[in-house]
C-alpha cells in the first residue's frame, strides 16, 4: 500500500465539489494537501441530548437509536456560522464533499488538529473501496466546556491508500447499508 500525493488525489479520487488548499484567513483550513484532503463540515447537525430520552431509556443502544435523542441544527436556517456542542457530549454531522471512492482505494479520516488541540475529537470509519456518497461524521467534545464547531469549514482529513491489487469484494459488490448516502444518516442495523 501507499499513501496518495496531492496530485493522485485530484487524478483518482472523486470528490465534489474539489477544492485547492488556499490560504483562508480567519477559517479551518480545508481542500487538498500534500497527501491528502481536508474535509469540511456541512450546515446540519445532530446534536446528542438526553433530554428527550424516552421511556425512561438511559442507555445508547446502536441496535435502536432514537432520533428523539438529537436536536437538529442547520445553520443555514439560524444564520449563524456555527453549532454548539454541549460538554462531554457529541454530534453528528455531514460533509460538504461527496466521495466515491476507487476499487482500489482506502481512504482514513483523522481529526484536524485545530480541534483536537482543542478538545474536540473527530471519528469516522474507514471509506471502504468503492463507497459513495456525503460522509456522516462524529465529533466529540470532551471537554468540560461547550465548543463551537464552525460549519463549511475544515474538520478532518481523509488519507488515502491505494493497493498494490484491488480486493476481491468492495463495499458496493456487498452491498452496503451506507452506500450512496445524501447526507447525514443514523446508525441502523439490518
Amino acid at each position: 500500500m501507499s499513501v496518495l500525493c496531492d496530485s493522485q488525489i485530484r487524478e483518482l479520487v472523486s470528490i465534489e465539489p474539489f477544492q485547492e488548499n488556499d490560504k483562508r484567513p480567519g477559517k479551518v483550513s480545508f481542500g487538498v494537501s500534500s497527501y491528502g484532503y481536508d474535509v469540511r463540515v456541512g450546515t446540519l447537525f445532530k446534536i446528542f441530548t438526553n433530554v428527550s430520552a424516552t421511556g425512561g431509556q438511559s442507555i445508547v443502544d446502536p441496535k435502536k437509536f432514537d432520533d428523539a435523542s438529537f436536536v437538529t441544527v442547520d445553520t443555514a436556517d439560524t444564520g449563524r456560522d456555527h453549532v454548539v456542542i454541549p460538554p462531554n457530549s457529541f454530534a453528528l454531522c455531514e460533509t460538504v464533499e461527496t466521495f466515491a471512492i476507487p476499487r482500489d482505494i482506502l481512504a482514513i479520516c483523522v481529526g484536524k488538529s485545530t480541534y483536537a488541540r482543542c478538545g474536540i475529537i473527530v471519528n469516522v470509519t474507514p471509506l471502504e473501496p468503492e463507497w459513495r456518497g456525503k460522509v456522516t461524521i462524529e465529533i466529540s467534545n470532551t471537554t468540560p466546556l461547550p465548543a463551537k464547531i464552525y460549519a463549511n469549514e475544515g474538520i478532518a482529513q481523509m488519507i488515502f491508500l491505494q493497493a498494490d491489487r484491488t480486493c476481491a469484494v468492495s463495499y458496493a459488490d456487498k452491498n452496503g447499508k451506507y452506500q450512496d448516502q445524501a447526507g447525514l444518516v443514523l446508525p441502523m442495523v439490518d
